[in-house]
């Protein structure tokens, strides 16, 4: 495994100018420019249907301006009521028809698990949320105002929180607001190498990494600047170092395809486009390689493998490093639903043995999703070690040899 190539390709995405590479912010165009030029000198192919390495979708950036809220007479401040809506020119009150729906989340709710079908309206819905979610109600604000990007059209209708009790009945209400809507393409980075096999070069073996980040927070310290080094251009180094690796090799019986995805950080939109261009069931296997810059909590030479009981995907990795000083180790922090925030988990719905290699200790990680991950914190021996094993570990996947257990569509949440 070329180290140069490793350290080459994180300190360029991490680097200052490319501005956090937020998805739909020129940092994050100029990211997909840079991955697309690494495919052609790689040497992979588009895949078919393409005419390049960019898979291109739209999505809707959506921002509400000029909101007012008042509820039983009283006005509510800005931060303590959040909208979302798919209407231009918002003048809704008690009195319009369909009544609103009403929705509660108390002090011992889950706001941001209920808020989340919510954030894409399909019926008009008022949220009150008890004042001791007022932390989780200031992170849903915090991923509103960053993400902005939705992958559908919005329906015409809203979604109102109030940060505060529901006040007793009637409930009397004026909500005005200004919305602007504007598609913004994105674009997934994807190449191929076609498998040597004639029976096998159908099967697909996917290797992924995300390579947009969060973008500009507020500076620290002069700071302003969420380079996203570990998270997750270190993964996606890890994509092009494996295809440059592959190629080189040029043994592989069944068809490789190396992605990096857009839009993970605002919920995972480029792994649902992308997998909606392909057949699940030919792909064999994913490994999607998230947050691989520091060592793991078993020490060096060794990373973890989520979901690791959902299919045997991760039993053929550590047969595959037997010999060696590596170690695949399962998941040590089942309370985090790693399985389920990375981009596996869409092909993994589908049936795909599909799990995220990673070595982050993120109960413990001060630099996530912070303006410090930075390329100066990885380590990048080790790294280069990580992406080594699993190229490694991979060969009796990708030459036709093993071919890990499906998962169970119940298995995974939805």
């Amino acid at each position: 495994m070329s180290a140069g190539t490793v350290e080459r390709v994180v300190r360029t995405l991490a680097a200052d100018d490319m501005q956090g590479r937020a998805s739909g912010k020129p940092g994050g165009q100029k990211a997909a420019q840079f991955l697309a030029a690494e495919f052609q000198r790689t040497g992979l192919q588009p895949l078919p249907g393409l005419k390049g390495f960019e898979q291109s979708f739209p999505t809707y950036e959506i921002r509400t301006a000029a909101a007012f809220v008042s509820i039983n007479g009283t006005n509510l401040s800005p931060d303590k009521m959040l909208l979302v809506s798919g209407q231009p020119h918002l003048n809704w009150t008690e009195d319009d028809e369909p009544a609103a729906r009403i929705v509660t989340v108390g002090a011992d709710g889950n706001l941001l698990r209920e808020a989340r079908p919510l954030l894409e309206p399909r019926e008009n819905t008022i949220v009150f949320v008890d004042p001791a979610q007022a932390a989780a109600f200031k992170r849903l604000a915090g991923y509103l105002q960053r993400g902005g990007l939705r992958p559908e059209k919005p329906a015409p209708f809203t979604t109102l929180f109030v940060l505060g009790a529901a006040p007793p009945a009637p409930l009397k209400f004026r909500v005005a607001a200004t919305t602007t809507i504007r598609t913004v393409e994105l674009r997934n980075i994807v190449g191929m190498l076609p498998g040597k096999d004639a029976a096998r070069a159908p099967e697909q073996v996917v290797f992924s990494g995300h390579y947009d980040h969060i973008g500009i927070l507020p500076a620290v310290q002069g700071d302003s600047i969420a380079n996203g080094a570990d998270d997750d251009a270190s993964g996606t180094s890890a994509v092009v170092a494996l295809a440059e690796y592959f190629k080189q090799k040029n043994d592989n019986a069944r068809s490789l395809v190396f992605v990096a995805f857009v839009a993970e950080e605002i919920g995972g939109f480029g792994a649902r486009y992308f997998s909606q261009q392909l057949d699940p069931k030919q792909v064999v296997a994913m490994f999607n390689i998230e947050m691989i810059g520091k060592e793991a909590k078993f020490g060096p030479n060794s990373a973890f493998i989520t979901g690791f009981d959902k299919s045997d995907f991760g039993k053929l990795l550590q047969e595959g490093a037997k010999g060696t000083t590596f170690r695949f180790e399962p998941d040590p922090y089942p309370e985090q639903n790693l399985f389920y925030r990375s981009d596996n988990a869409t092909l993994a719905r589908l049936g795909v043995p599909a799990h995220t290699i990673s070595t982050d200790q993120i109960p413990d990680d001060k630099r996530y999703h912070s303006v410090d991950d930075e390329v100066e914190s990885l380590n990048l021996v080790n790294m280069t070690n990580v992406i080594s094993a699993i190229g490694r570990s991979a060969a009796g996947i990708i030459s036709g040899q093993q071919t890990p257990t499906r998962i169970a569509p119940e298995s995974v949440k939805q």
